[in-house]
C-alpha cells in the first residue's frame, strides 16, 4: 500500500477572523498541533474547509499558508473536485501541485449521473493529472453513491486512482470493497464513528474530521487499529465517541470549529449559508473539552 496515506488524515477547516477573512496564523496553527500530534497526513480544501465559499485567490492563499506551515513533514492532499469535468480538469492543470502528494476528488454532486457517467468522469480526470488521485465518495451531499464495483473498476484501469475516501456511513459497502479491492488500493474512512471498525476489517485508515481537534488520542486509535489491538484501540474510541457525536449533530465544520474555539485555537466563525453553533451545542461541546 502507499505508505503515505495509512493512518490518520484530517480535513483541515479554514479559520476565519470576526470580519470572514481567513485567520492564516490560526491556520499555520492547527497545522503545527496536528503535526506535534501525530496526525499523518493533511487534507486541504475538502468539505470541512468550507471550500465551496473560497474564492480562487483565498484557495491560493490557504496552499501556501499549510504548505509553509507544513515544511515538507507530511503529505498533503488537495481537493479538486465538481461537477463539470472539464472544469476539474482546468483546475488540475493550472494548480501548482509542487508540493502536493495526491488530489482528493468527490463525486459528482447535484447532477446525479449515472455509474458510467461517474467512472467517464474519474477516467478523464486520471488521463489529465500528474499526481495521485483519492476518490471522494460522499452521498449524503452530492446525492449519487458512488457503487462499490464502479470504485473497483477506475482502482483496476488507473494506477494514479490509488484509493477511496468512503463516507457514505455504509460498512456493507466498507466491506465490499475490502473484499474486492486491487491489493494495494486504499479503503479511506470517511466516517469518523465508523473509522475503527473499517481499520480493523482491513481499511487503511481515516480522512477525519474530529482527528484534527484531538490528533493524539485519534491518530493513537487508529494505529493500534492498523497493528489489531483492537482492545487498547476500542478504549481510545469510546472516549472520543460522545464529541463524534457532537460535532456532526448540526453541521460540519460548525462542530469542530466550537472544539477549536474551546481549545483557542481559532474562532467558531463560519460562512453563510452555514452559521455556528448553536449556544447550547458550544456548551456542550466545552464542557466535553474541559472534562476531557
Amino acid at each position: 500500500m502507499n505508505s503515505k496515506f495509512l493512518g490518520t488524515g484530517v480535513a483541515l477547516v479554514t479559520p476565519f477572523n470576526a470580519d470572514l477573512s481567513i485567520d492564516h496564523n490560526a491556520l499555520a496553527n492547527i497545522v503545527n498541533y496536528n503535526i506535534d500530534n501525530g496526525t499523518d497526513y493533511l487534507v486541504i480544501c475538502g468539505t470541512t474547509a468550507e471550500s465551496a465559499t473560497l474564492t480562487k485567490e483565498e484557495k491560493k492563499q490557504v496552499i501556501t499558508t499549510i504548505s509553509k506551515a507544513n515544511g515538507g513533514r507530511l503529505p498533503l492532499v488537495l481537493g479538486i473536485g465538481g461537477n463539470n469535468t472539464a472544469v476539474v480538469i482546468e483546475e488540475i492543470k493550472n494548480t501548482d501541485l509542487s508540493d502536493i502528494d495526491a488530489i482528493l476528488s468527490v463525486t459528482p454532486y447535484y447532477s446525479k449521473p449515472t455509474q458510467e457517467g461517474i467512472y467517464q468522469h474519474f477516467k478523464a480526470i486520471s488521463e489529465v493529472c500528474p499526481i495521485d488521485i483519492i476518490l471522494y465518495n460522499v452521498p449524503g451531499r452530492t446525492s449519487k453513491n458512488t457503487e462499490a464495483e464502479t470504485t473497483i473498476r477506475l482502482a483496476n484501469d488507473f494506477k494514479n486512482v490509488i484509493g477511496v475516501k468512503e463516507a457514505g456511513n455504509n460498512m456493507s459497502q466498507y466491506y465490499n470493497l475490502i473484499k474486492n479491492k486491487p491489493e494495494d488500493f486504499l479503503i479511506i474512512s470517511g466516517d469518523d464513528d465508523l473509522a475503527l471498525g473499517v481499520v480493523l476489517a482491513g481499511g487503511a485508515g481515516v480522512i477525519s474530521v474530529i482527528g484534527q481537534g484531538f490528533p493524539k488520542e485519534f491518530s493513537e486509535m487508529i494505529r493500534l487499529g492498523l497493528k489489531g489491538e483492537s482492545k487498547e484501540a476500542f478504549k481510545l474510541h469510546f472516549k472520543l465517541i460522545e464529541v463524534i457525536g457532537l460535532i456532526f449533530e448540526e453541521n460540519n465544520p460548525a462542530g469542530i470549529k466550537g472544539v477549536f474555539d474551546a481549545l483557542d485555537l481559532c474562532r467558531d466563525t463560519v460562512r453563510l449559508p452555514l452559521v455556528p453553533a448553536s449556544d447550547a451545542l458550544k456548551a456542550k461541546i466545552a464542557t466535553f473539552v474541559n472534562n476531557y
